[in-house]
């Protein structure tokens, strides 16, 4: 039963650890001691590397590792009309640590024409030889609930109604141009509906004025809207995340909450789901999934520590989730990104590549 096409039995997320060389290549470019064509270079060798790492881990899917980035959403953002970062008066909160202070406002009509990510891809895809190469963007309702209605210039949308359908088309626009730059597998990161399975995160939701049931419905309609009139040769996948910043996360709860609406409504082709500890609850929520095309990527391998699992206790959650949705509609990867920001996880290069290969041998033994 193995796949050969996306999503495969063995997939990934999309980051990896930010070599060495980059890490001081953008640090020099910082400092203006190098050009941006001579961060470009080192940027480009070393995805070629991590391309050739990934091949060699048995795997038949390839990112660039999001080198490029600092972080797994901001980057895009900036480079869409109408929206601008900021420095904010604080980070993200994670558990027991936050981020730089960073934030996201929309300053005028939301829409994407030329951006940056699709020459990224392209250079990707002129390497990747093989292997199916895949770009990983932020979800739409990730730009609408990092601030909210107070980051949203209300002389541009008075209503939100009008914000959301420009998003819709946004993201829409932005699937075709990376279609149309060669693209057929592209994934979509959102936190935001695993925020809404957490008792906590939809308490400071009700707080700052929104419904959490009428969020999901709004999120679910606008990516519905942006997948319309998708190509039948792209795959799009979600991938649901609690928060991955220096392996610590930000929501735990299990997907019941928003499972009808997610798993029964949204239109992608793969959801990728955290499974990886106790946070992500049981697997119940699957019995929403629809039988059939639609396949469940399963992240039960973790990237928030260099500790590797035991493949019989994978084999047997992937037995376990198989009673809601059919064997033939799982797959596996990690659970997220090993480095969701350029700062990565606490785990070591070779321990991320040993994780790597527990999945791609996991899947063989299994499919």
């Amino acid at each position: 039963m193995q796949r050969h096409q996306a999503p495969f039995r063995a997939d990934v997320v999309g980051s990896f650890l930010r070599p060495d060389a980059i890490k001081q290549a953008r640090q020099q470019f910082a400092q203006g001691e190098i050009s941006a064509d001579q961060l470009r270079h080192v940027e480009n060798e070393e995805i070629r590397h991590v391309v050739e790492q990934q091949c060699a881990c048995g795997l038949h899917v390839v990112t660039d590792g999001e080198f490029r980035r600092a972080w797994w959403h901001f980057d895009f953002f900036a480079g869409l009309e109408g929206v601008e970062l900021f420095e904010a008066e604080q980070g993200i909160q994670f558990n027991g640590v936050q981020t730089k202070a960073h934030g996201v406002r929309v300053t005028g009509k939301v829409s994407f024409k030329d951006h940056p990510m699709l020459e990224d891809f392209r250079y990707l895809k002129s390497i990747s030889g093989d292997a199916q190469p895949k770009m990983t963007i932020p979800s739409p309702s990730v730009l609408h609930f990092r601030g909210g209605r107070k980051v949203i210039d209300a002389t541009v949308y008075p209503e939100l109604d009008a914000y959301f359908d420009d998003l819709a088309t946004t993201w829409r626009d932005a699937i075709r141009a990376f279609y149309d730059a060669g693209c057929r597998y592209l994934q979509l990161d959102d936190t935001v509906w695993a925020y809404l399975c957490s008792d906590e995160q939809r308490k400071q939701i009700v707080a700052r004025g929104d419904d959490p049931e009428e969020l999901a419905r709004i999120y679910a309609r606008v990516l519905n809207k942006a997948l319309e009139g998708k190509p039948e040769d792209l795959t799009i996948g979600l991938h649901v995340c609690r928060g991955n910043f220096r392996s610590t996360w930000i929501s735990e709860g299990g997907y019941e909450p928003v499972a009808e609406v997610l798993f029964g409504g949204v239109n992608v082709d793969a959801f990728f789901l955290e499974y990886d500890n106790d946070r992500s609850g049981d697997f119940a929520p699957l019995r929403f999934v629809r039988p059939g095309k639609q396949q469940v990527v399963l992240g039960l391998i973790t990237t928030k520590n260099g500790e590797l699992e035991n493949p019989e206790g994978v084999k047997a959650r992937l037995e376990e989730a198989a009673k809601y949705v059919d064997i033939s509609q799982i797959c596996l990867s990690p659970q997220c990104g090993f480095a969701s920001t350029e700062e990565g996880n606490s785990l070591t290069p070779e321990q991320q590549w040993e994780k790597v290969r527990l999945v791609t041998r996991i899947a063989e033994q299994v499919w």
